[in-house]
């Protein structure tokens, strides 16, 4: 009798365990009681989530999603999400990218940009692939394939650059490199084109004769008010819908101006480009790139700021340019105003990122354009400045590399 009361005192003792028994807390319990309740059809659609974020993930990354040193650099500099203040600490030195595209945007610089990388590309030892192909921004399907092909199995650390529209390396399986660019005001860019396909540069007198060969003289001579008002081709859309398909891609609407081929070009920037410049502040340019990309632009100031490389930057300045009239060029606003909203959006971004940075600019702030109402005064590129603010530029370089 007292052993089967035995046996009852063990039969409670099982299930009131007291509270200070490490095998029977009320953790453990509740680990029990949801481990029997939690079902095989909970657990399939537990698995089933978790398999829809990975493929959409997946997918994500092979549709473009954004290099990781693009997001390295996000959180390098920060964007006021929750990430920012919950998150790992921001790396002290960014990752080398040994990947990176320049696309460039023509009659935006490029020359004077190119002119640096070959002499950067000798001090440092890193890849310069260039191309000879100057008129072929757009590519089929298959020349897509192929370009992106040849350039991913170029030696590393490389720079690839050429006037392409923007490609998507990760669309093809490709690993998808960093892109840098630089643009400039739409209508300077516009009349710097139009004068040296006619005219050329100081390079040469009959350079222009060579790369329009086929020009007529009526054609060559052509008043630039004529061209607008009288809206030949060259002087009208699609022919002025010109920098945002560099942002915007391959696809067949990035050539139709309009809302679709503008958020696109945006939302490229934002996750592909790790620097779209401005050609008016090209010296802001070149601090942010030494900064960003130390392996391929570390010293191109002391390169730009030499007096030898500077008459071989004169030799690039288009000729016998002249602008329009007030009413031409108000025209010339209308017919590029979604080039003007981006041209803003990459101003305003670009803006941003130098006063993060703590960096001065060389230039005086433009106003925004008002496209609605007439302009009396053509807007001028203006080139970056030499004043006694270098001394203090060098002294911020300095300080962002002790960082």
């Amino acid at each position: 009798m007292m052993k089967k009361n035995n046996n009852n005192n063990n039969h409670i003792n099982s299930n009131h365990v007291p509270r200070n028994n490490v095998h029977g807390s009320p953790r453990k319990r509740c680990l029990s009681l949801l481990s029997l309740h939690f079902s095989l059809r909970d657990y399939a659609f537990c698995m089933a989530t978790l398999l829809f974020f990975c493929v959409g993930s997946l997918f994500y990354q092979l549709n473009g999603g954004p290099p990781q040193i693009l997001l390295d650099l996000r959180l390098y500099l920060g964007n006021s999400t929750y990430l920012d203040d919950h998150g790992p600490p921001a790396p002290k030195v960014l990752p080398f990218p040994s990947q990176v595209v320049y696309n460039r945007v023509g009659k935006c610089g490029s020359r004077t940009i190119v002119l640096l990388l070959r002499m950067l590309s000798e001090k440092h030892g890193f890849n310069l692939v260039t191309s000879d192909i100057h008129n072929k921004t757009r590519l089929t399907k298959n020349e897509q394939i192929e370009l992106i092909k040849n350039i991913s199995t170029a030696e590393q650390p490389y720079l690839f650059t050429r006037h392409v529209h923007f490609l998507n390396f990760s669309r093809f399986g490709a690993e998808q490199p960093v892109y840098i660019n630089i643009i400039r005001d739409p209508v300077n860019r516009f009349l710097s084109n139009y004068f040296f396909r006619r005219f050329g540069d100081w390079r040469g007198e009959q350079n222009h004769m060579i790369r329009t060969p086929g020009m007529k003289e009526e054609e060559r001579y052509l008043d630039i008010n004529e061209c607008i008002l009288e809206n030949y081709a060259e002087c009208s859309n699609p022919r002025l819908f010109y920098i945002i398909p560099y942002f915007c891609g391959q696809h067949p609407k990035c050539r139709d101006p309009g809302e679709w081929a503008l958020e696109r070009a945006k939302q490229n920037v934002n996750e592909n480009f790790l620097l779209v410049g401005i050609l008016e502040e090209l010296e802001d340019v070149l601090l942010l790139l030494e900064r960003f990309l130390p392996h391929y632009f570390k010293d191109v100031m002391s390169i730009y700021k030499n007096p030898e490389h500077k008459k071989l930057g004169n030799l690039t300045v288009t000729v016998k340019k002249s602008f329009p009239s007030p009413s031409a060029l108000q025209v010339l606003y209308q017919r590029m105003k979604y080039e003007y909203d981006f041209y803003y959006y990459v101003k305003e971004q670009f803006h941003l990122l130098k006063r993060k940075f703590g960096l001065k600019s060389h230039v005086k702030e433009t106003p925004r354009q008002d496209l609605s109402n007439p302009v009396s005064v053509p807007m001028e590129t203006e080139e970056p400045l030499e004043d006694e603010g270098d001394q203090d530029d060098e002294k911020w370089l300095e300080d962002i590399y002790k960082r």
